[in-house]
């Protein structure tokens, strides 16, 4: 993901199946390549929640809402690609397969990110006085857990090539902020890393997670986890917040320290695409601004 001077001037997108999905306004764009090396596209206006409700655009407000939209809108754009880019040959996955590979996945990260570190926590507290400390061991051991899956994930060749388009997502989105004709010559000189990518706002929510968690208290297992998920709103709420500012003041000496260890992190999430991959990036680009 990426901005320009203004605020609301936002675009970004998301890697999807063999293409790219960009958004930009009230526009959203996916271009995907075809077997037949077509590039195929889907196009449809939508208005944020955010727009049409102002209530919902408050700050602190607005982050939660954003989430769960994208969630969605990127959802639609994977069911699209995954119907484009697989062959004749092989089987394309209904709408539901998709919804419930989602379901899920977020049940699977609920227990991964929530439900273990919560075990792990009442494990450890009896021996642990300082509550910070407590916290931080906690959230080492997430970030340990999702830095183990980004690994494995390195293993699988089509995960690969997901990355190679995030890559050309993030160059695309970077040339066109510095008003950059959108040439696939201008677009290499730029990097695959960016600021308000999702991978930096993963990191946000672990390092918030760890400050919000410690004015829980010590509690038991079960109101530690019911306790996270009803904070899951108000963590996410706070770094998108976070995001948005490391975006907008992005020359700043204290923003790119603090935006450091999530660039770090996009060493993995992305790779350094090819022209093909460049040339899918911008055609969605173009369908948006």
């Amino acid at each position: 993901m990426s901005a320009k001077s203004k605020a609301d001037d936002i675009a970004g997108g998301q890697a999807v199946i063999e293409g790219v999905m960009m958004r930009h306004g009230d526009k959203i764009a996916t271009a995907v390549r075809s077997p037949n090396n077509e590039i195929i596209f889907q196009e449809r206006e939508y208005i944020p929640l955010t727009k049409r409700y102002k209530v919902l655009g408050w700050m602190f407000i607005r982050g939660t809402i954003t989430l769960f939209e994208m969630m969605f809108v990127g959802i639609k754009a994977l069911m699209f690609s995954a119907e484009v880019a697989l062959s004749e040959e092989e089987t394309k996955p209904k709408d539901w397969h998709m919804y419930l590979s989602f379901a899920l996945s977020f049940s699977v990260a609920i227990f991964f990110f929530i439900i273990v570190p919560a075990f792990f926590f009442t494990q450890i507290k009896p021996y642990i006085g300082n509550l910070l400390l407590l916290n931080l061991l906690e959230g080492c051991l997430r970030l340990g857990i999702f830095l183990c899956f980004l690994a494995s994930t390195l293993l699988m060749a089509d995960m690969r090539r997901v990355y190679m388009y995030h890559g050309a997502e993030h160059k695309t989105v970077f040339a066109w902020e510095n008003g950059q004709n959108l040439t696939i010559q201008n677009i290499k000189n730029f990097s695959t890393r960016h600021p308000r990518c999702g991978t930096s706002f993963i990191i946000f929510v672990m390092i918030i997670s760890i400050l919000v968690f410690s004015l829980l208290g010590r509690p038991d297992f079960l109101h530690r986890v019911v306790y996270k998920l009803c904070l899951m709103p108000v963590i996410a709420g706070i770094s998108y917040e976070a995001i948005r500012f490391t975006g907008k003041y992005s020359h700043s000496r204290l923003v790119q320290l603090l935006s450091w260890p999530g660039l770090m992190l996009q060493k993995i999430t992305t790779r350094e695409p090819d022209d093909d991959q460049i040339e899918v990036a911008i055609a969605a680009m173009k369908k948006v601004i």
